[in-house]
């Protein structure tokens, strides 16, 4: 079990108790919780893009990538500490009371973790909290999000794949969990799918939507239609495609490339393809 002591945590990493008891400069309290009485800012980090292992059972963790923040909270001075009973069931509670829950807890002799998700909003949100009782506790959170996708196949690459394996799995495209409308970020792949489109007039294609297996299995369907006629109304509507020359399908669930037994595979099957009529 990897359990962190945090003044152990602080030493290693250089961090000392700031004496003006201030919260560090340029630092802030995440925006789903606030922290426990008479206690500041000691340590701050954060990443626009970072992976972090979270504990989920017994030696069992799980990797969650997105925006990532490390907040280490000090005891001002002769202030009482609380329990770290107290520290992980006052973060336990306040993520139920939005909908969240517990996804790993422990606590012995003093020291105590808790690992919680949240679900608000379209988001997803992980968090643990490490506490000893001492005075300092820490909370590593990410906003789990795919990272911005700067590179995505161009239509050469696109025309290449479609020519040899009669489809093109188009990994740009961005939907909000649950939804058929398109995000700005998907400007890049529908500008690469116009240029293929426009580069042989005569090219006919199914534009299929694929989900993961969250949901129910009709649910899924049409959201990866809705997803898929989507695309095309943007393809005719922004970027003059004729709309004869595509085809919207909902292949739901039913064709994963990858497991959906982890968050990672699940991403690889929320897609959409382009398959040659």
């Amino acid at each position: 079990m990897k359990k962190i002591f945090l003044p152990l945590v602080l030493i290693l990493t250089g961090i000392t108790p700031i004496v003006a008891q201030e919260d560090q400069e340029g630092s802030r309290d995440p925006a789903l919780f606030t922290r426990m009485p008479d206690h500041y800012i000691s340590y701050y980090v954060d990443k626009e893009f970072e992976k972090f292992d979270f504990q989920i059972g017994e030696d069992k963790y799980q990797s969650i990538e997105g925006h990532y923040y490390q907040i280490n909270y000090s005891l001002k001075e002769g202030k009482q500490p609380v329990g770290g009973l107290q520290v992980i069931r006052n973060y336990a509670n306040a993520a139920k009371k939005i909908g969240g829950k517990v996804v790993y807890e422990w606590y012995d002799s003093g020291s105590g973790r808790v690992t919680l998700k949240v679900e608000k909003g379209g988001a997803e949100v992980w968090a643990v909290v490490d506490c000893n009782g001492s005075g300092y506790y820490r909370l590593d959170l990410i906003e789990k999000s795919l990272m911005d996708q700067d590179v995505v196949a161009d239509a050469n690459s696109m025309a290449n794949s479609i020519k040899t394996t009669g489809k093109v799995a188009v990994y740009g495209i961005y939907f909000d969990t649950g939804k058929a409308e398109l995000k700005p970020e998907s400007l890049n792949a529908l500008v690469e799918i116009s240029k293929l489109l426009k580069a042989d007039p005569s090219l006919k294609l199914y534009v299929v939507g694929h989900t993961d297996n969250v949901g129910t299995f009709d649910s899924n369907i049409k959201l990866s239609m809705d997803r898929a006629s989507a695309v095309i109304n943007a393809l005719v509507t922004k970027h003059s495609i004729n709309a004869a020359n595509l085809k919207p399908f909902g292949n739901g669930p039913c064709a994963p490339v990858a497991t959906n037994g982890t968050d990672e595979g699940k991403a690889l099957n929320r897609r959409v393809e382009l398959v040659k009529q």
